[in-house]
């Protein structure tokens, strides 16, 4: 799904979902059922890419971090999720580790924003997502992070609920294995997101420069 959106420096926002060494980093406890991803799709140079042409063209970016655990966390809840139950018996994202920290090439500058941490997937539900791109008048949002089928998906169909833009970015875009990112780029996001791109391609749209595309 390609795209002749204007993304205006006025009013789009880059969402990097869940950057931390758990997920991105050679030892995270979780890179080992990602690498292969990652890898095949170049998700990293094309992370690195997105952040620097938000950068550039003077988007606004957010981290959407998901909770860091602590021994004790969900103890008393009801209703726990197969993703939650894992999250915990491994401890991921264990607050005050390594593995929570962000990955180094993500790491937020002074004047970019840090959502507070969700509990489950999306990244808007029991936050101030919503809040915070409202303050800066965002209308559109591009995602990248991981993981596709869980906290991205789950982010981007809750942004379109609330009326917002929503982009992927499918090779800034990580998950576990190929079904559950064709799963999510050829039969879920189509359904939901305005935008299906690569990075060239949302590189190439922001650099035409206003007039050559239609909001």
């Amino acid at each position: 799904m390609t795209s002749r959106t204007q993304y205006s420096p006025d009013e789009t926002a880059l969402l990097i979902v869940d950057p931390y060494n758990d997920f991105l980093s050679e030892g995270g406890k979780l890179w080992p059922r990602g690498k292969e991803v990652a890898e095949g799709v170049g998700l990293l140079d094309h992370m690195r890419a997105m952040l620097a042409t938000a950068r550039n063209r003077g988007f606004r970016v957010f981290i959407v971090p998901h909770h860091q655990t602590a021994p004790r966390d969900y103890a008393t809840w009801d209703h726990l999720s197969p993703t939650q139950q894992a999250i915990v018996s491994r401890q991921t994202f264990a607050a005050g580790s390594w593995g929570a920290e962000w990955h180094p090439d993500f790491r937020p500058r002074e004047d970019e924003l840090v959502v507070r941490q969700h509990w489950a997937s999306s990244g808007f539900a029991n936050t101030d997502l919503d809040f915070l791109l409202t303050q800066h008048h965002i209308r559109k949002i591009v995602l990248i992070g991981m993981r596709a089928n869980t906290c991205v998906d789950t982010t981007a169909r809750f942004g379109q609920e609330l009326g917002y833009h929503v982009t992927l970015i499918r090779d800034a875009i990580g998950s576990f294995s190929w079904a559950e990112m064709e799963a999510t780029f050829d039969l879920n996001a189509p359904l939901y997101a305005h935008a299906i791109l690569t990075t060239d391609e949302f590189a190439g749209i922001v650099q035409e420069g206003p007039g050559e595309g239609s909001s």
